[in-house]
């Protein structure tokens, strides 16, 4: 295989880019100067050396443990379970939530062979045992998947006495009623509040 095959076959791999992509990329890449490449290439090399998981809550960082984990500013008695470390950054953003996270790594699917087993639901459940914590907020997608684990995660902390929480789903702000799906209109309605 040439070099060129090499890169596009690597970059291909990456989630959301294509063949014609990672080939439309490969040729950006070879059209800039060598030293961007050679810095890409850095970059590459240092995250795979120095990023790894939190050993507390699953995060990816580069310090251990995470600088989530080691704030005191947090809030210990409260856990947001995530599926995967990118779920993280769009919760911080809104800058609502000051408690703490654990990443499953993640989503129960019986048809990928992903079972509880597979996921850190044993460092969750650990971390719950020094009973600190009072309220496990489970972050999952709404997805089949998702729900699956949700339900999963309520099943197995429930009997701890530690409060299971789900994010609230329905409509978003600015989203029009026409647009939006039954599924959608159902949980909003369900999960309706007073004004």
């Amino acid at each position: 295989m040439s070099a060129i095959e090499d890169l596009t076959t690597e970059l291909a791999r990456l989630p959301g880019i294509g063949r014609k992509t990672a080939l439309r990329l490969t040729y950006y890449l070879l059209k800039r100067p060598p030293e961007e490449s050679r810095r890409l290439a850095r970059v590459l090399e240092r995250v795979a050396e120095q990023v790894h998981p939190c050993s507390t809550c699953g995060n990816l960082t580069e310090t251990d443990p995470c600088a989530l984990c080691s704030n005191p500013r947090r809030d210990g008695s409260s856990i947001c379970v995530v599926e995967e470390a990118s779920d993280i950054g769009p919760i911080e953003r809104t800058g609502e939530y000051r408690g703490l996270y654990h990443v499953l790594g993640g989503r129960i699917s019986p048809l990928e062979g992903i079972g509880p087993d597979e996921l850190n639901v044993q460092g969750l459940l650990g971390r719950l045992a020094d009973g600190g914590v009072r309220e496990v907020i489970v972050a999952t997608n709404p997805s089949v998947e998702g729900e699956a684990t949700a339900l999963y995660l309520q099943k197995v902390i429930r009997p701890l006495g530690v409060r299971v929480t789900r994010l609230a789903r329905g409509l978003p702000v600015g989203g029009d009623l026409e647009y939006a799906d039954g599924v959608t209109i159902a949980e909003a309605l369900s999960g309706r509040r007073e004004l």
